[in-house]
């Protein structure tokens, strides 16, 4: 079985990830792309509300003992994994949600990180797309709990300071063994007039959107935002581009 295409969506905090990670999924599914799996690799996890869907379950609320200790007799741990990560999935119309989410307690992220990196593993081969939402910067590439993505989407404002910081991160991305052609910048909140200066490979403008701050004021799904918005006429060409760019990979 071909593996799906993964789509990871980084950048520095702040800058609109997962508003694009949201309506970038909404425009896949709209051009046929189902099924996704939407990680949300973030421990702030919020993606599920910009979807408007809701979330019962993460990876940081299962418990390790769960995992070792209190399998049901006649199930292996295997199938307990996926029992359990089936459990966590929410499922929406075309695509599957799972998030990282914080960690009960104040442990570390181990075990968590531990069981998104199996579950990917396990779940990936029933998509076309995997598409993540990352934390800021490359720490899910850099601790392997991802695998290397077919496309790395670099999300910055046009500001150079946000140049600056997206250049690092596709230094990083390099350094983890991620081809340079496999990484591309995408611009947010793009006014129209700025002048981007990067070397990245630029695959995406995205306008600043009035919508998409009326949404976030009323705390409504940013995929609730007009059809005809421009925010959401630029994902959807950013859709286009990356099946493109799947395609050419061999997905």
């Amino acid at each position: 079985m071909i593996r799906p295409c993964t789509v990871v969506i980084s950048g520095k905090g702040g800058t609109g990830k997962t508003t694009i990670a949201s309506l970038l999924i909404d425009a896949l599914i709209a051009a046929g792309k189902r099924p996704i799996l939407a990680v949300d690799a973030d421990p702030n996890a919020n993606l599920h509300e910009a979807l408007g869907i809701a979330l019962t379950e993460t990876l940081g609320s299962m418990r390790e003992e769960a995992f070792t200790r209190s399998i049901p007799p006649g199930m292996d741990r295997t199938g307990y994994v996926r029992y359990r990560f089936r459990r966590a999935l929410a499922e929406a119309e075309g695509y599957d949600l799972l998030a990282m989410g914080r960690p009960e307690g104040s442990g570390c992220y181990c075990f968590p990180n531990a069981l998104l990196t199996e579950c990917i593993e396990t779940l990936e081969r029933g998509y076309r797309l995997v598409v993540v939402d990352s934390e800021a910067g490359m720490e899910h590439i850099a601790r392997g709990t991802i695998q290397s993505p077919k496309v790395l989407l670099i999300v910055s404002d046009p500001g150079a300071r946000g140049m600056r910081t997206a250049g690092r991160i596709r230094d990083l991305a390099e350094s983890l063994g991620l081809s340079r052609e496999r990484i591309f910048l995408v611009v947010n909140r793009d006014r129209g007039d700025d002048t981007i200066e990067s070397d990245l490979p630029l695959i995406a403008r995205i306008p600043e959107d009035p919508g998409i701050g009326e949404a976030d004021l009323a705390g409504t799904p940013i995929v609730g935002i007009p059809q005809n918005s421009p925010a959401r006429a630029a994902v959807r060409d950013l859709a286009a581009r990356l099946v493109e760019e799947c395609a050419r990979r061999g997905e």
